[in-house]
């Protein structure tokens, strides 16, 4: 059983396996493909300056798929860890969709984005909640200063967002938690490493990531299932 001190600070990484049991589909789907595109095809700042509306196709479908979701059990039981924790949970996520903030989660870290809001391509203006949510717009938007408004997406070729941040509050972290995980995409995957020789290091999820080596422990099942159980069998000493 893994007591949680008052001194613990927990860092929870999360994947594209928790938001598929509430029926987002993996981002590669089945094959990698997208109307016969290669992902990496419509995901990149090639493909925008190439074909911007077929990325604002790929993302209207994706931003469809996403609004019709819900959290589920493993959103959920994170969601109460948070309360419980406050500023000693650290929250981030590989996902894009907003289902970790629907089930009450506060500080939650999008390290690839956020699905359901676009930036200017050019300036600084900071990203915005786009009310174009689910049809791809019949003109490409621009922003005031002339630019392209963009998914506000981490896309293959870019650097993840909030790197600083999180690898500070890895530093900080005595707990490791991974969820949903594969264990495959840089720089995720390497977080546990980075913490391993100091950290209590957890997986969680259906199958085995590829860095499972890494870990200290690993609970198979699905997240929605196997996180809301060993959440409550935990020791508190908060």
């Amino acid at each position: 059983m893994l007591a949680i001190s008052p001194t613990d600070r927990v860092f929870v990484l999360t994947g594209a396996g928790v938001s598929a049991e509430s029926g987002i589909p993996t981002f590669r789907g089945v094959g990698g493909l997208w109307r016969n595109y290669r992902i990496e095809e419509v995901a990149s700042p090639h493909a925008w300056r190439r074909d911007p509306r077929l990325v604002w196709e790929f993302y209207s479908m994706r931003r469809r798929v996403a609004g019709a979701a819900k959290p589920n059990s493993a959103h959920l039981a994170l969601a109460k860890l948070e309360q419980k924790l406050q500023d000693r949970l650290f929250l981030c996520t590989q996902n894009v969709d907003d289902l970790h903030e629907q089930s009450g989660s506060m500080r939650v870290v999008h390290m690839h984005g956020e699905l359901f809001k676009s930036r200017c391509d050019r300036c600084s203006r900071p990203p915005f909640h786009d009310t174009n949510t689910y049809d791809p717009p019949a003109e490409l938007p621009r922003c005031e200063c002339g630019g392209r408004i963009r998914p506000h997406i981490c896309w293959f070729g870019e650097v993840p967002f909030e790197s600083e941040r999180i690898f500070r509050a890895l530093d900080e972290c005595t707990i490791f938690m991974a969820v949903g995980t594969s264990g495959v995409v840089e720089p995720a995957a390497s977080f546990v490493a980075h913490v391993s020789d100091r950290a209590r290091t957890i997986y969680v999820g259906p199958e085995e990531p590829a860095n499972l080596s890494a870990f200290t422990e690993c609970h198979l099942g699905k997240a929605g299932e196997v996180l809301p159980e060993f959440l409550a069998l935990q020791t508190w000493k908060i």
